[in-house]
């Protein structure tokens, strides 16, 4: 994954799903997660919430930050920045005060962007960005 200050600049991640790694249930990390195996399940982190390539979510997301190049089925809350590398696909609503999309990333649903993240300040219905 591509290195970015806004999610390395003061985050401490001290919790990694290894690739091969099935967890099932939620996980509430203190911190930064980064998941290069595969949960069933919701993930919360009070930092970020990272998906290498080989990465996957069947379940919600809320963070500070995600940064993904993995596959998530599910609705994703951050108050901040949502970063989707080429090879990401998210199937499920955004709600962020930024989003990036690097080109051939897939994302169907619905986003709401504000400040925070959490209120709808603008929507914006997509399928398959390309």
């Amino acid at each position: 994954m591509k290195s970015n200050d806004d999610f390395t600049r003061g985050g401490e991640l001290n919790t990694i799903i290894g690739k091969g790694t099935v967890v099932e249930g939620d996980m509430r990390v203190q911190k930064s997660v980064r998941i290069d195996g595969a949960v069933t399940g919701n993930v919360e982190a009070t930092e970020t919430v990272v998906v290498g390539r080989d990465g996957e979510i069947d379940g919600q997301v809320e963070a500070a930050n995600l940064m993904t190049a993995g596959r998530i089925k599910g609705n994703v809350t951050v108050s901040g920045k949502i970063y989707m590398e080429a090879e990401a696909s998210i199937a499920g609503d955004i709600k962020a005060s930024r989003l990036v999309v690097d080109d051939g990333a897939q994302f169907d649903g619905k986003c709401s962007m504000s400040a925070g993240g959490a209120s709808a300040a603008g929507r914006t219905d997509a399928k398959n960005v390309k």
